[in-house]
């Protein structure tokens, strides 16, 4: 089967076909008049609460199959199903609810976004869940989803967190820094203990000083850290989410949709880790205090925002595809049109709307 168009690939976009055998890519050819459809790989998603009405946050396998069906319609072929910050039991039970998932690739893992987390820097989380880190916890977790548990989002400055990143790391488990209070130099220290994500870089952090430059530049600046971007016009403005990009690049940034059931369904009151949300206009509150509460975001838009905010397509792709494939550790897999990889991959009309997806060379 080819596939014809221009093909986004690293650094370049080259007017060509896709050749397709199986599930597999054959090879990347330039040659003809393929036409104005664009051809970019299937997104990598490395954090997502759910979408279309079905959530990953209760550990139901049925909603987690159905969100991520949502997604899939909009390019998103690899994901991460993002708890919020939970009882320990609930994260029990979602483990063992979606290692089948994650067993038939329906989600590459589970992405535990607390609770070992700052209460100055919540944000939506639910702060009567939130707890200091807990290797015991952490180890029972780990050993019961057999390889399910991919990403763990920890503040850097709470008791126990560097340990626990240690763990993490040595467990083949990506440790994130997120949710924190952190000094700059509590957050290199997150960093050198092993953490190689900042989540969703600037939200639910503090903020950047020029005499205390905080989380926020002590990840940007440190060459082991990929920094999530939710690229939505509402977390980042379009000038921060550039400057993100042009300062780590495209190979260490990763665009995110950080989006709950919400996504793609009509304004009204939605739920979150227990906590009542408000959407209007496609921005979600929490109803207790005004704050944004995840998205209601696609990566197709993500990759969109991206591309309007002034960068080119081959860094867009990198963001959305390339690089969280690396964090996942599944360059070898996806994240790329290249001969030998998964054909997973999403073809945008000149408007970058999605026109078709493919996953594992079927056509969804």
């Amino acid at each position: 089967m080819e596939i014809s168009g221009r093909v986004v690939r690293p650094g370049a976009v080259v007017p060509g076909y896709v050749e397709v055998d199986g599930p597999t890519i054959l090879d990347v050819t330039e040659r003809g008049h393929p036409g104005d459809d664009i051809i970019v790989p299937g997104f990598v998603d490395l954090h997502c609460h759910g979408g279309g009405g079905h959530t990953f946050t209760q550990g139901d396998p049925a909603a987690a199959r159905a969100a991520a069906a949502f997604h899939l319609r909009h390019g998103t072929t690899t994901m991460l199903a993002s708890l919020v910050s939970s009882p320990y039991e609930l994260m029990r039970e979602a483990t063992t609810a979606y290692r089948p998932l994650v067993a038939d690739g329906t989600i590459a893992g589970v992405h535990y976004e607390g609770p070992y987390l700052s209460h100055t820097r919540c944000g939506a989380q639910n702060p009567a869940f939130l707890r200091e880190p807990s290797l015991e916890e952490l180890t029972a977790l780990v050993e019961l989803g057999q390889g399910a548990v991919r990403m763990v989002t920890i503040a850097p400055e709470l008791p126990g967190a560097l340990d626990a990143v240690k763990y993490l790391t040595g467990h083949g488990v990506v440790a994130a820094l997120g949710h924190t209070d952190a000094t700059y130099e509590q957050t290199l220290a997150g960093v050198a203990a092993g953490a190689t994500v900042g989540t969703h870089l600037c939200n639910g952090m503090r903020p950047a000083h020029h005499r205390e430059p905080g989380p926020i530049i002590a990840l940007l600046d440190s060459p082991t850290i990929v920094c999530e971007l939710v690229a939505d016009g509402i977390h980042l403005h379009d000038g921060m989410l550039r400057f993100a990009a042009h300062a780590a690049g495209p190979d260490r940034t990763a665009l995110v949709t950080d989006a709950m059931d919400a996504a793609g369904m009509p304004d009204g009151r939605y739920e979150l880790g227990g906590q009542e949300v408000t959407v209007a206009d496609r921005v979600a509150r929490l109803v207790r205090d005004g704050s944004i509460a995840g998205s209601t975001l696609t990566m197709d838009a993500a990759f969109r925002q991206a591309v309007g905010a002034g960068l080119d397509l081959p860094a867009a792709a990198e963001m959305a595809a390339t690089t969280p494939a690396r964090v996942l550790g599944l360059a070898d897999e996806v994240g790329a049109l290249e001969a030998g990889l998964r054909a997973d991959l999403v073809v945008l009309a000149p408007d970058l709307t999605v026109k078709r997806v493919m996953r594992a060379g079927a056509w969804l």
